[in-house]
């Protein structure tokens, strides 16, 4: 007989923590008080961010970088350097963070939500072009959890309508497609640095491309439209200061250095996670495409078929939890269920005028978010074989004292 759960008073699988994130020490410290001491807090005056925009844009297999205030404003400011205009359409998967759509509205264009594949959590191509109206200029895939899109077949459906391709790389630092890094395959690709990303300073964003027209545009917008070569006090587009500090520019120089490893580690356990996980009927790990030669694992994606599993997702969740494995169900509600979605609650921005978000349904990303849904935390992808092994040895328990679990 299997042994008795930790919810119903057993001895848990696991008592010890995970490894805590942010993983940080004497190089950040170092790379803080040197920016502190140089006295130059500004982008404009120092040569931190600089050093970061080359050194980042480089490893993610870009010619340009440009570092921003958070990744929000990266995707609007990608968003207005491909000149997006009041009314454009804007394709966005609806599982995904709210900035991926809400940085649509604030450029004052329509985000229209296409659904997601099931088993790769990713906007799904056949979907996107469903959707393509005269009225559509731009494709914003997201990386769901680290695990690229389907990126040629985005980019084929973007040469046949001449749409930008906006890459959300807010969860895929280091993944590649086909070898090529996150960000360096659309027109332009955004990532965060926010507290919980693989890569971070507390807050941060950063915008790639290969393109040099659309690298300066991107500059003027992030730094207050100026125009490089004129003076301080010219101004030439419509912008704010979207600049990064000096003091977060040292920050990630010295979390860059960390990168490559981790997410190599990330890479292999979540492999192993995978083959091991797969083999617990009712239990479908994100699906790691072919074309995947390198997957982030922002998130540790995986779905819960209750009728295959024998118990339901949310029962089987919290007594994971109990065994010493935490973890969610994901997002709750896809993004056009969100009030203000519903609600039209756009304040100045009037690029939505007529769409009733209501009628929207996007059964794939429903079912993923109502019933499917679980993630694990990058965090817990940084430990040992053993720890993974703990993991797999609680989703076996659950799993042989389902009968148990009840409604």
């Amino acid at each position: 007989m299997a042994s008795q759960l930790a919810i119903q008073g057993g001895t848990p699988v696991r008592t010890k923590p995970f490894p805590a994130w942010p993983v940080h020490g004497e190089p950040e410290e170092q790379a803080v008080i040197r920016a502190i001491r140089s006295g130059k807090w500004g982008k404009l005056d120092g040569a931190e961010v600089a050093a970061f925009e080359r050194d980042f844009a480089r490893y993610q297999g870009a010619e340009h970088g440009i570092a921003v205030v958070n990744g929000t404003v990266a995707i609007q400011i990608a968003l207005m350097a491909a000149g997006i205009q009041a009314g454009d359409e804007v394709i966005v998967p609806p599982y995904t963070f709210l900035a991926t759509a809400t940085a649509v509205v604030t450029s004052n264009a329509t985000p229209v939500f296409a659904d997601i594949e099931l088993d790769t959590f990713n906007i799904a191509p056949q979907a996107i072009e469903a959707l393509i109206t005269p009225r559509t200029r731009a494709i914003i895939p997201v990386h769901f959890g680290g695990l690229p899109a389907d990126m040629d077949a985005i980019m084929a459906i973007a040469r046949r309508h001449n749409l930008v391709v906006i890459e959300d790389a807010a969860h895929a630092h280091a993944a590649e497609y086909k070898g090529r890094r996150a960000g360096s395959i659309g027109h332009m690709g955004t990532f965060s640095f926010q507290s919980s990303k693989n890569l971070t300073a507390g807050e941060g964003g950063f915008i790639t491309t290969n393109d040099p027209a659309l690298a300066e545009a991107c500059r003027e917008i992030h730094n207050c439209g100026r125009r490089k070569g004129h003076a301080w006090y010219e101004h030439f587009v419509i912008s704010v200061n979207f600049r990064l500090s000096e003091v977060q520019g040292a920050l990630l120089n010295a979390q860059l250095q960390r990168l490559e490893e981790q997410a190599r580690r990330r890479w292999e356990n979540g492999k192993y996670l995978n083959e091991q996980l797969e083999r617990i009927p009712g239990i479908k790990p994100q699906t790691i495409i072919p074309e995947c030669t390198r997957h982030a694992f922002h998130l540790y994606c995986f779905r819960i078929d209750a009728r295959e599993l024998g118990a339901p997702r949310q029962a089987f969740l919290k007594a994971l939890a109990a065994e010493g494995i935490p973890n969610f169900g994901g997002y709750p509600l896809p993004l056009y269920k969100q009030r203000l979605f519903l609600d039209r609650a756009f304040g100045p921005y009037d690029g939505c005028r007529g769409i009733d978000y209501a009628k929207t349904c996007c059964p794939n990303s429903e079912a993923i978010c109502y019933e499917q849904g679980g993630w694990l935390e990058h965090r817990m992808l940084l430990g040992t074989r053993q720890d993974m092994d703990d993991i797999v040895a609680a989703f076996r328990k659950v799993y042989e004292n389902r009968d148990r679990l009840g409604a």
